[in-house]
């Protein structure tokens, strides 16, 4: 059994439990109270403020919903949105409400309801992990959405106008980071049209200073210097975009502040202003060039009044050009820098200058004058032109003495090329001349040899067959100059040393005219040379007798050898390979020539002696026996100023060939054996043959190339040598050469002809020929040339 309690607990636990009884008083005053101030809050708000239960009635709605609703909320509770809205917005707000409880969760929305728009926030109630219902808070933000439509509008609106100005626009926010580019500034600064971060933008192009070559710093970018700034005006800058070319950029900006006065960011505009500034500097340079072309160019140029013909200014090229100083050129008529003779007088100059006063453009050349007295070509460019507002004439001289000289060269070189190919129709001519001529004097040589035989010093015609014979030397060396200059005067070539062969005709010829003085000048290591020496020998001669002729009272001869090199250039014009060659120079102090008489200088028979003294042909056969050789000659001359011949001689690779004793003359040598005469002409067949038995010879005669095949054929063995004439018609003496060397390989052959030894006859004379001799010839030299061909030794 229990204790019973004391009074004193008894009245313990009374007042524990009044205790009690007075805190569960005052909490539930609090509740209350809280519930009075939550109720005067949700109230308070103009959100419509509910909860419902599961099924969707109204357990509680604020003043705003009741409101809302246009009823007390007495009349709220319990009931649904079906019976308290339309059925559309009915719906829209169930569904929300069934979302939030299903899914369990908050769920916010905008929800439309006729032109009004709502945003919801729905919040399940959940009660021992049931969900009991659903308590919900609902804005109207109709006027905060027209706002924001307002605003996209705006924006959309503004963008677009930033996007049609035609200057560029960029924008940076209050940090410096780039945020907006319209249309003009992406073409302007290469962006590509795809949307790219702001970050990235900076990647395409680059800044640059006025010069378009230092790159900005951070603080002089216009667009940072407006944000720290504020402002910025006519700032220049040149953009580079990558993939374009650079452009030149006036900026001018400013600071974006909101209406508190917060920075929010900045703003340029960017004017294009790269054609201007070319324009600028297009004008800059045209006036530095105006300045530097008037001033500089190589032309000189003046300025005429257009009225009185004045030169009113001069550029420098022409006080340089004439030798004045400006001051003075502007003080000089139009006379006094002209020849001053007509054509070139200054009545003849205004003639020009009215007609371009006239507006006719004149071009023509002049002969000058400078101050010193001096003669020379100008081109003059005339016309009218307008400067500084004023009419004037303006006209440009430009110096072409040098291109008249070398008009004056390619007519020169031109005239060489016509008289090269005049020359050698010429020689063509001349060679056929001296064949024919040689032949005859063959039928006249030999018969007076034939006629001499018979007859001693004491006969009568003695002296007149003498006088033939030396009639018929002076028609041969006619006929050698003939063939010289028909480039047929080479007897035997070989390696030679030309100081050598010079310094002997040099002594030579001074020994006979003491009254010139020779000088000579020899190049140490002179190349050798292939000639026939007795053509070249031949050649000075002419060219020493020619000098002599020009100095009857005397004078200077100047020998010169040297090496040198010709390039294309200088030997196209008279047709020969460029390379390596040696030159002779004969100089005389005589009367010189005019060029009438240069021109004609090498024509065969052209002389300017008087007759008797020369048959023309001497500077003829040098021009020949120089081109026979492969080289060239020029002439230089002067009325009163001497003459100068170059000869040009192609150079040898090879060993010089020192020269023996020269043969002494022979007299007759008569033989035996065997003869065939071959040529096409009777009398060189009849006098031939009659010399050839007077020598003690038997003798066989064809007068072609195919009887003689025929003859030596039946009779080769009993002929010992064949004398081939080397020019007949049909079969020609080379190829009958070579069909006899068929015939027999030893056959022994000795070339006759009217030309030298030269082209043909030297190639027959290489492939085996016993020898050759050149027509007229005498009995003592085919006697001499018979013993030698037929391999027997001569006395």
């Amino acid at each position: 059994m229990s204790k019973k309690p004391s009074y004193e607990e008894l009245a313990q636990r009374l007042r524990a439990l009044e205790q009690v009884e007075d805190e569960s008083k005052r909490a539930e005053a609090a509740l209350e109270k809280s519930k009075a101030e939550l109720r005067l809050f949700v109230d308070s708000t103009p959100d419509l403020c509910f909860l419902k239960d599961r099924a969707g009635r109204y357990l509680m709605v604020n003043a705003a919903n009741a409101e809302y609703f246009g009823r007390p909320e007495s009349e709220i509770l319990g009931k649904t949105d079906l019976e308290l809205m339309p059925l559309e917005a009915a719906r829209v707000c169930m569904a929300t409400d069934t979302r939030a409880m299903e899914e369990r969760r908050r769920v916010i929305s905008v929800e439309s309801v006729g032109e009004s728009a709502y945003e919801t926030r729905k919040i399940p109630i959940i009660q021992s992990d049931d969900v009991i219902g659903v308590a919900g808070i609902i804005r109207d933000i109709t006027e905060q959405k027209g706002a924001e439509e307002a605003l996209k509008s705006e924006q959309a609106f503004l963008s677009a106008v930033i996007n049609n100005i035609e200057e560029a626009i960029v924008i940076c926010n209050g940090e410096g980071r780039l945020v907006r580019f319209n249309e003009a500034a992406r073409r302007l600064h290469g962006l590509p049209e795809e949307a790219i971060p702001p970050d990235q933008w900076a990647r395409h192009y680059d800044l640059y200073r006025t010069d378009g070559i230092t790159p900005l710093s951070m603080e002089e970018v216009p667009l940072f210097r407006a944000l720290k700034e504020g402002r910025v005006q006519n700032a220049e800058i040149v953009v580079a975009p990558r993939d374009s070319d650079p452009r030149s950029l006036v900026c001018n900006g400013q600071a974006l502040t909101d209406g508190t006065g917060s920075l929010m960011g900045a703003v340029v505009a960017m004017h294009d202003i790269t054609e201007r500034k070319q324009a600028e500097e297009a004008l800059k340079r045209s006036e530095e060039n105006y300045r530097s072309i008037y001033d500089s160019v190589n032309d000189a140029l003046f300025i005429h009044h257009i009225k009185t013909g004045a030169i009113v200014s001069v550029n420098r090229k022409m006080c340089d050009m004439f030798g004045y100083s400006r001051e003075e050129a502007l003080q000089l008529s139009i006379g006094d820098i002209s020849e001053g003779k007509a054509p070139y007088s200054q009545e003849d100059a205004l003639k020009w200058m009215h007609r371009a006063m006239d507006g006719d453009p004149q071009l023509f050349e002049w002969r000058a004058k400078d101050k010193a007295g001096r003669l020379f070509w100008v081109e003059v460019n005339l016309k009218r032109a307008m400067i500084g507002g004023e009419r004037c004439l303006l006209a440009m001289a430009r110096d072409i003495t040098q291109r008249k000289r070398a008009e004056r060269e390619r007519k020169r070189l031109q005239a060489k090329l016509t008289q090269a190919q005049k020359m050698e129709s010429l020689g063509t001519l001349a060679g056929g001349i001296a064949h024919n001529f040689n032949n005859i004097l063959m039928g006249i040589q030999g018969r007076a040899s034939l006629m001499m035989m018979d007859k001693t010093p004491s006969h009568p015609d003695h002296e007149h067959l003498h006088g033939i014979e030396e009639y018929v030397k002076s028609a041969v060396e006619l006929t050698r100059d003939l063939l010289g200059f028909a480039r047929g005067g080479k007897y035997e070539v070989k390696p030679t040393d030309l100081n050598a062969l010079i310094q002997h005709e040099n002594e030579v010829f001074g020994r006979t005219k003491k009254e010139i003085r020779i000088h000579g000048k020899y190049e140490k290591r002179l190349w050798p040379a292939e000639v026939d020496q007795g053509q070249i020998q031949q050649a000075l001669l002419n060219l020493y007798v020619n000098a002599w002729q020009a100095m009857p009272g005397g004078g200077d001869l100047y020998i010169q050898t040297e090496n040198t090199t010709l390039d294309e250039a200088y030997t196209r014009p008279v047709k020969v390979a460029p390379g390596s060659y040696v030159k002779i120079s004969v100089t005389d102090t005589g009367t010189g020539m005019d060029e009438a008489t240069l021109e004609k200088i090498f024509d065969p028979f052209f002389s300017t002696k008087d007759r008797g003294q020369g048959s023309g042909l001497g500077l003829a056969s040098v021009y020949g026996i120089i081109q026979n050789h492969g080289g060239f000659i020029n002439v230089y001359s002067e009325k009163g100023e001497g003459t100068t011949f170059n000869i040009y001689l192609p150079a040898s690779h090879r060993d010089m060939v020192e020269e023996g004793p020269k043969p002494k003359g022979q007299e007759i040598q008569y033989g035996q054996g065997t003869i065939l005469l071959v040529d096409d002409e009777n009398m060189i067949i009849q006098v031939g043959k009659k010399m050839l038995e007077t020598l003690g010879y038997q003798v066989l005669t064809a007068r072609n190339g195919q009887e003689a095949l025929d003859i030596y054929g039946q009779q080769k063995k009993g002929i010992d040598l064949v004398i081939l004439d080397m020019i007949m018609p049909g079969m020609g003496g080379g190829e009958t050469y070579d069909r006899l060397k068929e015939t027999d390989k030893s056959v022994r052959v000795l070339l006759s002809s009217g030309y030298s030894i030269n082209g043909q006859a030297q190639e027959i004379m290489d492939r085996g020929c016993r020898g050759f001799i050149q027509k007229p010839f005498t009995l003592a030299a085919l006697s001499s040339k018979l013993r030698k061909a037929l391999g027997e030794t001569t006395a």
